[in-house]
């Protein structure tokens, strides 16, 4: 019989805490770690154990998750705080976090340099903390298929279904593709919803109208109601979701093309420096039709 791997997790953020806690309640042995004690700390009390370090991390891992903010974070933990120095030859390094083209080749190169005995799989997720929290996330993976066996029982963990997309780097640049479509359904509800009050329409029966609607996905769907009910509490912070898009547009040589991403950056990033960034993206909403 296969002995269970052991999974660490780094970074426990929005996202990276609630896939923790889907690993656990898997089964799986869990290891977590975060810069703040705190997430750590309450992931302790289901079962996870609690390292000190990075390093301390994933010393006996077979499977180590990044779920940070960025490319700069994710070296920071492989390098400055010896993760990848530390980690088993053949342990899997499943990079989870959205970092972009440039990002996912920087941590490549140096897997490539410093340790080509760790298979590096890249694999960002699509979802918010909703289904984070509820294991329905969609895993969009790239990477080496002689490992996929062994990295299934945690994607399955996280999410719904796993995406394959090809080598790595193929699943960050699918994940832009995603995130900019989310990006500017979210803008299309935003101005719609704005557009009809200043017709003199209310909120409800501009709800009522889209409610069931088959142009609306269940994504945009659940914004929906929350926007309904004036809840902007952030599952998809929007100054993220600027970072993102900005993300997609430094994928591409010829960004200047992409005119409607443009312009939202524009727009998103004055609501970002009004204080706004924290929210949901929602409040896109919110703001236009202030």
């Amino acid at each position: 019989m296969a002995r269970t791997q052991r999974v660490a997790v780094l970074g426990l953020g929005g996202m990276g805490r609630l896939m923790a806690a889907r690993i656990l309640h898997a089964g799986l042995p869990t290891v977590v770690w975060n810069r703040s004690p705190e997430p750590a700390r309450r992931l302790g009390e289901q079962g996870a154990e609690v390292a000190e370090s990075p390093s301390e991390a994933v010393r006996e891992a077979d499977i180590v998750i990044t779920m940070v903010t960025d490319a700069d974070a994710v070296l920071s933990v492989a390098t400055d705080q010896g993760m990848l120095a530390a980690l088993p030859d053949g342990a899997i390094w499943a990079q989870m976090s959205t970092i972009g083209v440039a990002g996912i080749e920087r941590v490549a190169a140096l897997v490539a340099e410093r340790r080509p005995g760790v298979v590096l799989l890249d694999a960002p997720v699509s979802g918010s903390r909703g289904p984070a929290e509820q294991g329905k996330l969609a895993v969009l993976a790239s990477g080496p298929e002689d490992v996929r066996d062994r990295i299934a029982p945690i994607f399955e963990a996280v999410g719904q279904r796993t995406v394959w997309a090809g080598p790595v780097g193929a699943g960050s640049r699918l994940k832009l593709v995603v995130n900019l479509l989310l990006a500017f359904v979210n803008e299309g509800i935003a101005e719609s919803l704005a557009l009809g009050r200043a017709l003199g329409l209310d909120r409800p029966a501009m709800l009522d109208a889209l409610r069931g609607s088959p142009i609306v996905a269940p994504w945009a769907a659940e914004k929906l109601e929350r926007i309904g009910r004036d809840d902007y509490a952030p599952q998809y912070p929007l100054r993220l979701a600027l970072k993102d898009v900005r993300l997609a547009l430094d994928g591409v040589a010829d960004a200047a093309r992409f005119t409607v991403a443009e312009r939202l950056v524009v727009e998103w990033q004055q609501l970002v420096d009004r204080g706004l960034g924290d929210e949901d993206l929602t409040v896109v909403t919110r703001a236009l039709e202030g």
